[in-house]
């Protein structure tokens, strides 16, 4: 049979296509089209996050801001401040304002937890120095916080009384008159602030080798090992009766056996390089606590928690400023520098030099964990010899003398 022309013929089916404005291309299959509203989901998902985000961390700085406490002579901070040795004063208020029940009705305001930090300006040592709240020092004239002409100097009182008169900036000059140390940054903080500062962080672990049973704190802990946090970490910070003596100096070494842990714990999760925990940590403390201008810069957060990161846990000293008892009335039950001990420690800092301990010295209050093995953290000297003709080997500062009551975050202690 003769076959048609082609003119003629039925054209045969031709394949499915969809046209592009300039090109033909394949009809997408229904697994490539799930696959590309996932990915589209997903896309604006990530958006909203980064938007969202966007908008928390310029609510967290507005917050942080409207809190700032402006201090005495305070200056703008530069990169050239952030880069050297860093001094920063943490008051933990027992204020009753706005806390909430089961505190008592105390209408009073006391700086009852007094810790100068200082960082290294080689990023390589660091101290937290602890002041008894029932310090009796001079206090410097200090600016009214309403207006007023502001308050006289005295030749004595008692350390914590000083955020009476005139805010916490007050304490903050008290200590820099005593010390001889600058201090540009403050951190203000209370009970609600302790409580969700610790919430954030997840808890805390510390043990307990002897009973803690304080009424007064509500306190009560039997002997073993526990994760605090909440209301439970305030109450394990604030105990005073029911570790050591019952004297601020025990309450002190229990508080650094809670900082030390909160110091690994920190350390051993990566938090300070962690963006995610660090705004969680950023976000409770800017609900819960009243910062300096000069902190109010969330790269200046920023920058300070980086300077801590890379600062091994034996060279992070917890220390408390050397006092005696026996004082006469109307100064009986309070504590007096050493002064020939405390301005040692003063002037090392000032002229930022290591603080470093040579062995453990918790004092009352607090014990070695048995089975813990404090990394040694330096030489009982720093003098070294080396023979003719070699090169000395870096040596290690010089411990502190055997006077200075503290630890470092490299060994673990129990409440006791």
């Amino acid at each position: 049979m003769t076959k048609p022309p082609k003119s003629l013929r039925a054209p045969k089916p031709a394949k499915a296509v969809a046209f592009a404005r300039h090109a033909r291309i394949k009809v997408q299959s229904k697994a490539s089209a799930v696959w590309g509203l996932t990915f589209k989901a997903l896309g604006l998902i990530l958006g909203a996050t980064i938007a969202v985000t966007g908008i928390s961390v310029f609510d967290l700085s507005n917050t942080i801001k409207a809190n700032g406490i402006v201090l005495a002579g305070s200056k703008q901070i530069t990169e050239a401040d952030l880069k050297g040795p860093i001094n920063m004063l943490l008051v933990g208020s027992d204020t009753r304002a706005g806390q909430g029940g089961g505190y008592g009705n105390d209408t009073s305001e006391l700086a009852d937890v007094l810790i100068l930090l200082h960082i290294s300006a080689d990023r390589k040592n660091a101290v937290a120095l602890s002041f008894p709240r029932d310090l009796m020092v001079e206090w410097p004239a200090c600016p009214s916080t309403s207006g007023g002409p502001g308050y006289l100097p005295q030749s004595m009182g008692q350390i914590n009384a000083t955020i009476a008169n005139g805010g916490p900036g007050c304490t903050l000059l008290t200590i820099e008159k005593l010390t001889g140390v600058s201090i540009p940054y403050l951190a203000l903080i209370d009970f609600k602030g302790v409580i969700e500062m610790s919430n954030a962080i997840g808890g805390v672990d510390v043990c307990v080798a002897e009973a803690i049973n304080d009424k007064y704190t509500q306190t009560y802990l039997e002997p073993g090992e526990y994760t605090l946090q909440g209301k439970a970490a305030l109450q394990f910070l604030r105990t005073r009766h029911g570790v050591g003596d019952g004297s601020d100096l025990s309450r002190i070494s229990n508080q650094q056996t809670f900082l030390t842990s909160l110091v690994r714990k920190v350390k051993s999760q990566g938090v300070l390089g962690n963006p995610v925990a660090l705004y969680s940590l950023a976000n409770a403390a800017a609900r819960n606590m009243k910062l300096s201008e000069s902190l109010t810069d969330i790269n200046v957060m920023v920058a300070l928690a980086g300077a801590l990161k890379d600062i091994d846990l034996d060279k992070i000293t917890f220390l408390q400023v050397p006092s005696r008892g026996g004082l006469p009335a109307p100064y009986s039950g309070r504590v007096m520098p050493i002064y020939e001990q405390a301005n040692v420690l003063f002037e090392k800092i000032a002229t930022d030099q290591p603080l470093i301990l040579a062995a453990a010295n918790t004092g009352s209050g607090a014990v070695i964990k048995d089975g813990s093995t404090p990394v040694p953290s330096a030489s009982p000297s720093s003098s070294a010899s080396a023979s003719a003709g070699a090169t000395a080997a870096p040596t290690e500062p010089e411990a502190l003398p055997d006077w200075a009551r503290g630890t470092n975050a490299a060994t673990t202690t129990c409440s006791g």
